[in-house]
């Protein structure tokens, strides 16, 4: 994800997320720590036909990941999109050297929770309240790795290209 991606990310995020969208200074934030050698997260879109169709990132805090955020097109969910968003940042997660990665998912978002449960992630916890300002709970997700056991694979998206 590059500066000029925001405005279409966004664009995604209120249709997606009206009640708690990430505002355009959130996202100028997190790539403002995606670029360098002291990168600490990672940021993709993937995109159809000059579209942005898919978005998702990662932060990194020494040996641990957090997944900040996974979203997909209303238009493209169900095509393996998400999951081949996701097996994108576990490869991050794995070039920053993170032995566990973290996400939290809405409690009403079973779909998203049968994908991060296909990729080896398992429920540990609740945070009540944590999405505002409709007071849903979170789920909370980890998946933990071997140091050497290498990253995810999952399946692709024909026709999208990702791009960081």
């Amino acid at each position: 994800m590059r500066w000029w991606d925001i405005d279409p990310v966004l664009e995604l995020e209120k249709d997606l997320f009206p009640e708690d969208a990430w505002s355009r200074g959130m996202f100028w934030s997190e790539l403002a720590h995606s670029r360098g050698a002291e990168a600490t997260r990672r940021y993709l879109v993937a995109e159809t036909d000059g579209r942005v169709v898919g978005y998702a990132g990662l932060v990194a805090a020494g040996e641990q990941g957090d997944v900040q955020t996974i979203a997909v097109a209303r238009d493209h969910q169900g095509t393996g999109l998400g999951a081949r968003l996701l097996a994108e940042l576990l490869r991050a997660a794995t070039a920053f050297d993170c032995h566990e990665v973290m996400l939290e998912c809405r409690v009403d978002n079973v779909r998203a929770q049968k994908l991060y449960e296909r990729f080896g992630f398992e429920p540990i916890g609740f945070r009540r309240g944590y999405y505002q300002p409709g007071n849903v709970d979170a789920l909370v997700m980890r998946l933990t790795t071997a140091p050497d056991s290498g990253s995810a694979a999952g399946p692709s998206a024909q026709g999208t290209e990702i791009n960081d």
